[in-house]
């Protein structure tokens, strides 16, 4: 990386920085996987004038976007006053031109993933040429963290929330393993700017969210699960209020049950939010300087409207809110004496998500982050491909569009079922995202894989994901794929059922090595068992049972090597809690083992072999979740994460950190750079759903009330018997 010019300051550098993949990319090839609906947004962080609103005036001061229109940009805090004009002579001292005025001018501190994994950038008003825009060109956003792992590969954790404390910025992380399965990573940490010291605030073995700084920076809250482990919830997760100081997480202790994004207004009053019993969610205050055991928290905003990820300002007199009352949230006003909402982005962008609103210290600008959209002036693409920071040396790692993206034989092309409306075609397309076409589009498929001897042949599920056992779904091959409708180029590919009819539900065709076998999950006998047939002419001419049980064994992968078939099974629990851990099994039937148990509750699903043989990626809920998931968009499973093990069940490695769900990994051989990533795509059309559980709360029927449904980003997810499944159980 380049390094910026402060000698003494590492955690400065400058944004630009192009992460590549070491001197042993060559050798790593590529894992793919995919992300629900996270390819349909890019954020950016917005602000707007309170003067005009608050002070009764007659004009409207229309928001400003105050990130530079990259990736997603998320979470911002305005760093002012006494804080922002340390940096700012910091920085001046450092030789960095600084825009004129800029000793006054506030600084933001956000979340941004421009450089392929959620870091920390502080954006610094730059000297710029003349006529550049201010807000939007002379800012520069420059990491907080300069964080490389093993061998010179960047680390790819999370981090997120930040806040300014005089010299030291407090955030939370997922840098370090928690060490227990089904716990989320994260914990708060502080990082001094001047020394570059790094210091863990949260308590080992403990998993801390969402911390904010008190007003004087001596305390941090923050809601916990005080290593409780997580229990699977998504809707409201069972955190509770902590305060702790800011300087080294002492006087560590609870001051309220059943909490979630705390927001300070003064050294006692933290706002925060919360599941009300009457199925609201509302924002709450609790005294922290209470020391009693059971405090009872004060319910702020009343039933009748959702109300979320408060933001106080330091009058005493309001707090800014996300609200849900129709399907799409937006940013209000609380009038804490009036006790009265007062809209504020409903009037700017009506039909838009609106997230996490910040005050800035002197509470006369408010801010948020939401979706950029379509703009004239905005050359932003929808990437069918985006590079992400990988933990492994010479391993490239990207998020494909579309769902269960495989890359073909000798690396070059993906494909990927890509879902529509009514349908879910078969697209392939090159390794860097250009040349996407359609080779299949007959209805719904699922479970894809390349045949491994080139012959151009992808075998599919027809079918609908999350199908009961007796449902019709068949095994297709398609050929051709590699060569059908390219530009100028009459072929066109061809298919062929592999399974009969009426033999119930049968999905996730994996080839062997040398392309005369196939196996595949099958209901056929009551339950989900693995079998193998045929590759060429299918059951018709050969068929082998190679797992038998009343459980569920499913999503099978084949070896390079020939040695060994991956799959994932509830053999272990088949009755009750669901729980789906790996295993390794011979193709001849042999040597039938557990490779990682998840324990009860644990999913490992959709393993893929490495090129080598020798590693096998796949994903997992094995870290629980990295953020409150209603501080995001719509994720049914956002515990999706993508993980590498050795094949004899060491070296497990977390590959994706993300409030994200990922899932249906692949791994091809050859690697990606960063800068080989096409452009080609659609401009970003925002097309996402706000998160769905709201919708299903005692009074969450918005949507169907509000008739502004958007289109959603994948048609399986309509149905309410689909809620809570998706990638990682299918």
């Amino acid at each position: 990386m380049e390094s910026s010019a402060m000698a003494l300051v590492l955690w400065l550098v400058v944004l630009g920085v192009v992460a590549g993949t070491g001197s042993g990319a060559e050798v790593g090839g590529t894992i793919g996987f995919s992300t629900l609906g996270r390819l349909s947004y890019n954020f950016d962080v917005y602000t707007l004038q309170l003067d005009g609103v608050l002070g009764g005036g007659d004009g409207w001061v229309e928001e400003t976007r105050v990130t530079l229109g990259e990736s997603v940009s998320y979470n911002g805090q305005l760093v002012e006053g006494r804080w922002g004009s340390a940096v700012v002579e910091r920085l001046r001292r450092q030789g960095h031109e600084l825009a004129a005025g800029s000793g006054a001018l506030e600084l933001l501190l956000y979340v941004s993933e421009v450089e392929g994994s959620p870091q920390l950038y502080l954006d610094i008003p730059l000297q710029g040429s003349k006529g550049e825009n201010l807000v939007t060109r002379r800012r520069r956003p420059i990491a907080l963290r300069e964080a490389e792992g093993a061998n010179g590969a960047p680390k790819a954790y999370l981090n997120d929330r930040p806040s300014m404390n005089g010299d030291t910025i407090i955030f939370v992380s997922t840098e370090e393993d928690v060490g227990k399965r089904l716990q989320g990573w994260n914990a708060v940490y502080s990082l001094d700017f001047k020394t570059s010291v790094t210091k863990r605030l949260t308590p080992p073995g403990v998993t801390d969210y969402s911390p904010a700084v008190s007003p004087s920076g001596e305390w941090v809250a923050a809601v916990s699960n005080e290593g409780r482990g997580w229990k699977r919830e998504i809707e409201a997760l069972d955190l509770d209020l902590y305060v702790f100081k800011a300087e080294d997480g002492s006087q560590r202790r609870m001051v309220v049950r059943n909490a979630g994004w705390p927001s300070w207004a003064d050294e006692s009053t933290v706002y925060f939010h919360r599941l009300a019993e009457d199925g609201w969610w509302s924002i709450f205050k609790a005294n922290a300087s209470d020391t009693s055991a059971n405090q009872e928290a004060e319910r702020v905003t009343p039933p009748g409207v959702h109300a979320f990820t408060p933001a106080a300002s330091r009058t005493g007199k309001w707090i800014a809110v996300a609200t849900r009352r129709t399907s799409i949230r937006h940013i209000e006003i609380f009038d804490l004496q009036a006790k009265k909402f007062l809209p504020i982005t409903a009037h700017i962008n009506p039909s838009t998500n609106h997230y996490q609103p910040f005050v800035s210290p002197s509470s006369d600008k408010l801010g948020y982050h939401r979706c950029r959209g379509i703009d004239k002036d905005d050359g932003t693409m929808d990437f069918r491909v985006e590079y992400q920071v990988s933990p492994l040396p010479g391993v490239s790692v990207v998020r494909v569009a579309g769902s269960f993206p495989v890359i073909s034989p000798d690396g070059s092309l993906f494909a990927y079922v890509d879902s529509g409306d009514d349908s879910a075609d078969l697209a392939v397309m090159k390794l860097d995202g250009s040349q996407k076409r359609v080779v299949w589009n007959r209805g719904k498929g699922y479970g894809t894989n390349w045949d491994p001897t080139g012959r151009g042949t992808v075998y599919v599920t027809e079918g609908r994901a999350f199908a009961a056992l007796g449902t019709e779904e068949r095994i297709v091959a398609i050929h051709n794929a590699d060569t059908a409708n390219l530009d100028g180029d009459e072929t066109s590919s061809s298919y062929k059922y592999l399974t009969k009819e009426g033999t119930k539900n049968n999905a996730f065709p994996a080839p062997s090595p040398d392309g005369k076998y196939v196996v595949f999950r099958s209901s056929r006998f009551g339950h989900k068992n693995l079998y193998i047939m045929d590759a060429v002419d299918g059951e018709e001419k050969y068929l082998r049972r190679l797992t038998e049980g009343p459980w569920r064994d499913t999503m099978p992968a084949w070896s390079p090597d020939n040695e060994w078939i991956a799959f994932s099974s509830n053999r272990v629990h088949p009755t009750g809690e669901r729980s789906y851990s790996l295993y390794l099994i011979h193709p001849n039937g042999t040597g039938l083992h557990m490779l990682l148990d998840t324990g009860i509750g644990g999913l490992a699903m959709h393993p893929h072999f490495s090129p080598d043989g020798k590693k096998i990626v796949f994903t997992s809920d094995w870290a629980g979740v990295s953020a409150e998931p209603i501080t995001f968009p719509h994720s049914y499973q956002p515990y999706g994460t993508i993980f590498v093990i050795n094949i004899d069940g060491t070296g497990l490695t977390r590959i994706t950190h993300n409030a994200y769900e990922d899932g249906t990994p692949t791994w091809g051989n050859l690697p990606l750079s960063k800068a080989a990533v096409s452009k080609e795509g659609k401009r970003t059309a925002c097309a996402f759903d706000d998160v769905w559980f709201i919708n299903n709360t005692a009074h969450g029927d918005l949507q169907a009330r509000s008739g502004q449904c958007q289109r959603r980003w994948d048609p399986y997810m309509r149905l309410p018997a689909q809620v809570g499944s998706s990638y990682l159980q299918m």
